[in-house]
């Protein structure tokens, strides 16, 4: 199975080493932020080393988190907008992770703000039963680091999970969005705890979350991935039309 891992990580190492340690699939990874947007589905790419053409044929396709805002004007977000548009028309399945899933909103139709930071390992509720869920507790815990939230669902999507601070997962048809961070391991949370420009007392507020129990339970959040996996596989099963 192939898919794109779309990273808008601002360079940061942590999202594609987390995803290629989390996702059983094979990941061409494009760096949004540095202008590598994906290519319309089905375009030709150079031929490597003169061995003839290939074609970038993705059964699925991952958006990372971003310390931007989607709402933000910049040119790689509005081309990565177009180009999203164009793979959910296309029926291409998505998983959008924090910013990717706030993008996904945003681009179905739904609205993104701004607001109050979540950051530490919080926990879930599951709103719906969805096969995204296979496996997984409820309520279940994860990592979380954002202060925009999706405050107004697409038209046509279901919520699938929230908490105090609102939607933390929806569905809208072939596309599934989480606002947490389930490939998180504990480097990642720690490091991402330090990197912010909060006071003292919400830094140490969001370590003391960093708990061995809370790692541990996280865990089984992960099996996001592999239960995406079989959604993409079914959907690649399905006779066309």
């Amino acid at each position: 199975m192939h898919l794109a891992l779309v990273d808008a990580s601002l360079a940061t190492p942590h999202a594609e080493r987390n995803f290629k340690r989390e996702v059983d699939a094979s990941l061409t990874v494009f760096n949004a932020n540095e202008g590598e947007i994906p290519p319309p589905l089905g375009s030709p790419a150079p031929p490597p080393q003169g061995d003839g053409h290939r074609h970038f044929t993705f059964d699925g396709a991952i958006i990372s988190g971003s310390q931007s805002s989607v709402y933000d004007d910049r040119p790689w977000i509005q081309e990565l907008s177009r180009w999203v548009e164009g793979a959910i028309a296309d029926n291409l399945p998505i998983l959008g992770v924090c910013w990717g899933h706030q993008l996904l909103a945003q681009v179905l139709g739904g609205t993104v703000k701004g607001g109050s930071y979540e950051l530490g390992y919080v926990e879930v509720e599951q709103e719906v039963d969805d096969p995204i869920w296979d496996g997984i507790a409820n309520p279940f815990t994860v990592f979380a680091t954002h202060s925009d939230h999706v405050v107004a669902l697409p038209s046509g999507a279901t919520l699938l999970a929230s908490n105090e601070t609102g939607v933390q997962a929806f569905r809208h048809e072939q596309v599934y969005a989480v606002q947490f961070h389930p490939e998180y391991d504990l480097q990642t949370a720690e490091a991402m705890i330090h990197s912010k420009d909060l006071p003292q007392s919400d830094l140490q507020a969001a370590l003391d979350t960093c708990t061995e129990a809370n790692v541990e339970a996280a865990r089984s959040p992960k099996r996001i991935f592999g239960n995406f996996l079989d959604h993409v596989d079914a959907l690649r099963r399905q006779p066309s039309v």
